[in-house]
């Protein structure tokens, strides 16, 4: 039976502004090797019993752990990143997956359950990753992307804003961008057409079938309350062999991220991206790269892609 070797990690969301660096000195490791359904046993513990309930500890813990985070010291934080490293990359290497979608619905609930359409009303004209993190996506963009101007190819970058952080200069003939404010998505230079559309409420996708050769999504997955649906519709908009990466950090608005993603680690979190490909069906196995420029000392950058099969 293959298993996966996993580092389970109890880490409060990272909210945004605070350095990575100064948060994962204190997170809480504890070595363990497990399968998927051990992570999702993990996982049923914590919202079950045995243990505050995962939103209430969320809610009255955060703010005491940026303030305790922010008196780690840097030596530690670079030993712990390095360590990780390795394991997010082997997150999603000869998983054996459960039969059944592992986790619940109160696994995709929020803290902050008011209409996302109010807290998205307001253009955010910034960035939410530091420049080294957003260079190392950029980078790994121009290596995986089509090359700019190739006849026919369409991209669509989903839960998009006012940057994409393509290559510079990139262009398509179709890039279409899919987010929660207008005003940002108008500033969005490399879109050539943008759709306002929030995913937690309408899932599916407003394109026709084999409509695209790229989707990417930008520290926006964790957000999704629905996410099979999501990939389900990104698959069938896909064409045969076209790219969907997803990339994310640990910086987030943690009362809009998900139950699941705030209460686990990185490592975690690709494992938790990979199954919304393995149970939406249609993809190759996902498969994680860390490119996280400076371990420690800048924002991580994480990346969970796949391929739609070719015959789906």
């Amino acid at each position: 039976m293959a298993i996966l070797g996993l580092q389970l990690q109890q880490r409060f969301p990272v909210l945004t502004g605070v350095c990575y660096s100064r948060l994962i000195s204190a997170t809480i490791h504890a070595p363990a090797v497990a399968s998927v359904s051990s992570l999702s046993c993990k996982l049923k513990k914590w919202n079950n019993g045995g243990r505050l309930p995962r939103r209430l500890v969320v809610g009255l813990g955060a703010s005491f752990w940026a303030q305790y985070m922010n008196m780690a010291s840097n030596s530690k934080s670079f030993i712990a990143s390095a360590r990780l490293k390795g394991a997010v990359e082997q997150a999603l290497q000869n998983v054996e997956w459960p039969e059944q979608f592992p986790f619940k619905d109160e696994d995709f609930q929020r803290f902050n359950e008011t209409p996302d359409s109010l807290f998205y009303e307001a253009p955010r004209f910034v960035t939410h990753i530091d420049d080294a993190a957003i260079a190392a996506l950029t980078k790994y963009y121009s290596e995986v992307f089509p090359p700019s101007n190739t006849p026919g190819v369409s991209i669509l970058d989903m839960c998009s804003s006012w940057v994409s952080h393509f290559p510079k200069g990139y262009k398509q003939e179709r890039v279409v961008g899919m987010g929660m404010n207008e005003e940002e998505l108008k500033r969005n230079p490399v879109l050539t057409e943008y759709v306002v559309q929030d995913l937690n409420l309408k899932p599916k996708l407003p394109f026709e079938d084999n409509s695209f050769d790229v989707i990417t999504n930008v520290v926006s997955v964790d957000y999704l309350t629905k996410p099979l649906d999501v990939f389900k519709e990104m698959c069938r908009i896909l064409k045969p062999g076209g790219l969907a990466i997803m990339s994310f950090s640990n910086r987030c608005f943690w009362t809009k991220a998900i139950s699941i993603w705030t209460s686990t680690g990185d490592t975690d979190h690709a494992l938790i991206v990979g199954s919304y490909f393995h149970y939406a069906g249609g993809f190759e196995p996902p498969q994680a790269v860390d490119i996280s420029p400076n371990p420690g000392r800048s924002d991580p950058m994480y990346i969970v892609f796949s391929r739609k099969l070719s015959t789906a």
